[in-house]
């Protein structure tokens, strides 16, 4: 579906109705969502969808694939379009819409709960490792030690240490995969 809307995109930077006509009916509908949720309003929604495209009728040509996809293209132009709607707006609370219409950045509550879980199981399967290897993975991977730094700190030959860190990883993926 990317290449199909990416060639229909070029296409229409080339001024093919035909394509653009595809390309609005391909899209039409996620962007009169991403409307729909900034704007809080159906009808304004829709005048907006018609100037987006206007915009993406004028624009195609600066759409660059290498830079991303096409659709992600056109939701960009949506936001800022409605973010300048409602900018335009007259009464005090758009400034309250325009923060409610974006994203937060925060993690929501259900990733939150995951990545605790996570962090307990990583730290289970931690304590499952000898202390010294413990200590050794966190020196490298939480703490930035080379392989150098380490095998010093824990007295060992070099490569003793790359064999506890290479056995120490392992045993935590096998563990984590439980």
């Amino acid at each position: 579906m990317a290449d199909e809307l990416t060639d229909l995109l070029l296409r229409v930077a080339a001024q093919d109705r035909t394509a653009f006509r595809a390309l609005y009916s391909a899209c039409a509908p996620k962007l009169m969502g991403v409307l729909i949720r900034m704007l809080g309003n159906r009808s304004q929604a829709e005048d907006a969808l018609q100037e987006v495209f206007t915009r993406v009728w004028l624009r195609a040509g600066r759409f660059d694939p290498e830079r991303g996809a096409a659709l992600g293209w056109m939701i960009a132009i949506a936001r800022n379009h409605a973010i300048d709607r409602i900018r335009m707006r007259h009464d005090t609370t758009s400034d309250d819409l325009v923060m409610n219409a974006l994203p937060d950045p925060a993690p929501r509550a259900e990733h939150r709960l995951q990545a605790q879980g996570e962090a307990r199981r990583i730290t289970d399967c931690f304590d499952t490792l000898e202390a010294d290897r413990a200590r050794a993975i966190r020196g490298a991977y939480l703490d930035g030690l080379s392989y150098q730094d380490l095998a010093q700190r824990h007295d060992v030959p070099l490569n003793t240490m790359r064999t506890w860190l290479r056995r120490g990883l392992m045993a935590l993926r096998e563990c984590m995969e439980q």
